[in-house]
């Protein structure tokens, strides 16, 4: 991304709604999808926001970060603690197995991204029954200055990002959609609102009204969706899958 990007990301992600919201659904989905013992990985960090999450949410857990950009690296270990290394999604500086959970959060979607060798390379470094968790943009009709702010060149359905899965012999556990009551304002906002090509990207400081109700927003359609209501569409898809125990021949 853009170094304003990241120093975007740095100043927004402890505190803005959508950030809080993802982690909150990282941090379910590690807790019930029943990863094996071992370190944990976050492929793209960024500037650490996930992992100072994680490191609060689970103390004692082994957390390591991957990050292209070696400033945005340095930024992520000073926040969370977490050991972070400088280096592509695509050639992971990680031997075989030696995670027990990869989390990757908007990252196969970059246009520099070669999202199947990195998507290789994270089942590479997993352990065997260990849990792979991304987010992944919804929707190519969503694409938005937004989108190139952030140097996105992907989005997703869910039924592609289960096919991503599983030609990189991985098993889907849960596909589908998050961000979705907030979807038609999400599609008014970068449609409409800011769809010039000068437009800025959404990560912003927001109001603490409003970001507190559209964090309220969220944690609403989280709670309908534990109640077992899924949703069509939405802003994000959100990925689940693990490597099988038995080797099985990759395409």
């Amino acid at each position: 991304m853009d170094p304003l990007e990241y120093d975007l990301m740095d100043s927004a992600e402890e505190g803005m709604w959508w950030y809080r919201a993802l982690r909150t659904r990282i941090e379910a989905m590690l807790r019930t999808g029943a990863a094996p013992a071992g370190p944990w990985l976050d492929v793209g960090c960024g500037t650490g926001g996930l992992l100072r999450h994680l490191a609060q949410a689970f103390p004692g857990q082994a957390l390591h970060g991957l990050e292209y950009n070696p400033r945005a690296a340095r930024r992520a270990a000073t926040k969370s603690g977490a050991a972070v290394a400088a280096g592509d999604a695509a050639a992971l500086p990680f031997p075989d197995a030696a995670f027990a959970a990869v989390t990757s959060l908007d990252v196969l979607c970059h246009h520099a991204v070669d999202q199947s060798r990195a998507l290789a390379e994270m089942r590479r470094v997993l352990q065997p029954g260990g849990l792979l968790v991304l987010n992944l943009p919804a929707f190519r009709w969503l694409h938005s200055a937004h989108d190139r702010r952030v140097h996105n060149s992907r989005r997703y359905t869910a039924r592609e990002a289960r096919a991503l899965l599983d030609g990189a012999g991985l098993t889907p556990i849960q596909v589908g959609y998050w961000n979705s009551l907030l979807l038609p304002l999400m599609v008014a906002q970068r449609k409409l609102l800011a769809r010039g090509k000068d437009a800025a990207s959404d990560v912003a400081v927001f109001r603490p009204w409003l970001d507190s109700l559209l964090f309220r927003t969220t944690e609403m359609e989280a709670a309908l969706a534990r109640r077992g209501l899924g949703f069509p569409a939405g802003g994000s898809v959100l990925a689940v899958a693990f490597r099988p125990q038995t080797a099985a021949p990759v395409p």
